[in-house]
Formats: C-alpha cells, sequence, structure tokens
C-alpha cells in the first residue's frame, strides 16, 4: 500500500514533502490547516499510508455504532460524546492517557468555510494532555505538505498562535478563501 501512495503522491499528483513527521512521539496534537474540501480528509489518508504511521481523530459517538462503526475505528478514530454537557477537552486529554499512542489530528478552523478565527479546543487539549503540537500545512499552491517541528504549548497562547498562525501563513487550500 505504501507503495502505490507513494506513486499516487509523488508522480500522479507531483506533490513533495517539506519536513518530517516525528515518529518518534507516541503522543501529540496535529493541526492542520488550511481545511477547505472534502479532499484534505483523503489526501491525508494517503500521506498517512506513505509515512506508515498510526494517525488518529476524534468523532462523535454515533459515527462508531453499526453498520459503519468498524471503518472509522480502523481509520483510527476514537469515539467521543460531544454533547453540551460533555467536557471535549477533558474527555479528549483521557484517550491520550488511556492509550500507549495517540496522534491526534484536528483541523482548528472547524469547518471547511472561511472563519475569520480558529477555535482553541486543539491547544487545551494540548495543555491538559501534556502533550506537543505539530503543525501540518496542506499547499495546494505549491503542491506540498509541509511539516513543523514538535512545539509544546507555553502558558502564552498569544504567543504561542503567533507561532501557529506564521507557520501557515501563505499556505493555500484546495479552495482559495486567502486568509491563512
Amino acid at each position: 500500500m505504501q507503495i502505490l501512495a507513494k506513486f499516487i503522491f509523488y508522480k500522479l499528483l507531483g506533490w513533495k514533502m517539506v519536513g518530517s513527521f516525528p515518529g518518534h512521539l507516541d503522543k501529540f496534537v496535529i493541526i492542520v490547516v488550511p481545511h477547505t474540501s472534502w479532499v484534505d480528509f483523503f489526501l491525508g489518508l494517503l500521506i498517512r499510508s506513505i509515512w506508515k504511521e498510526e494517525i488518529n481523530f476524534i468523532g462523535k459517538k454515533s459515527l462508531f455504532k453499526p453498520p459503519f462503526g468498524w471503518v472509522f475505528k480502523r481509520l483510527g478514530g476514537a469515539p467521543i460524546d460531544r454533547t453540551k454537557n460533555n467536557d471535549t477537552v477533558a474527555a479528549t486529554a483521557k484517550i491520550f492517557n488511556e492509550r500507549k499512542r495517540f496522534r491526534l489530528t484536528i483541523a482548528p478552523e472547524g469547518t471547511r468555510k472561511k472563519v475569520t478565527r480558529w477555535k482553541t479546543g486543539f491547544y487545551y487539549i494540548a495543555k491538559t494532555a501534556k502533550v506537543p503540537i505539530v503543525m501540518i500545512a496542506f499547499d495546494f499552491g505549491k503542491k506540498q505538505i509541509k511539516i513543523s517541528e514538535p512545539h509544546t504549548p507555553t502558558d502564552d497562547m498569544e504567543a504561542d498562535f503567533k507561532v501557529y498562525r506564521a507557520f501557515f501563513k501563505g499556505v493555500q487550500g484546495k479552495v482559495r478563501r486567502n486568509d491563512v
């Protein structure tokens, strides 16, 4: 599968990678920006096949029920109760504590639509779980996947977000929004 994924990614699609996946780490939060299209999910699966690494996501509990729940679990998903009365940050941090390896992927925009502010849940999840954040940019303009070094959140959220935004500056999503 890895050979086929590499052929599709590098040869057919003509993409490249800048940076390397921190496979030596078992736990971290991955933020992927920009998230502008359903294509992002499939590109992520392709990249994961190239790296041969376990990469996870969270989804509402109902996705993990029969008849298709096994597919989401197989793809690395973890069910979570996302109702109003549940603390999603604490519930997700608990998953980090319960597992030997968990690399959570989140789109901080929270949607494929243009937003003026990112959601902050990824930041609080990383702080609560005491794990670093890895930034991954899907740059359709340059046809490249850009991977950062792990960044441990500090107690200065404003400064941390400046670092995150700077990493994604100039990155173009599949749907052009010019907002990163």
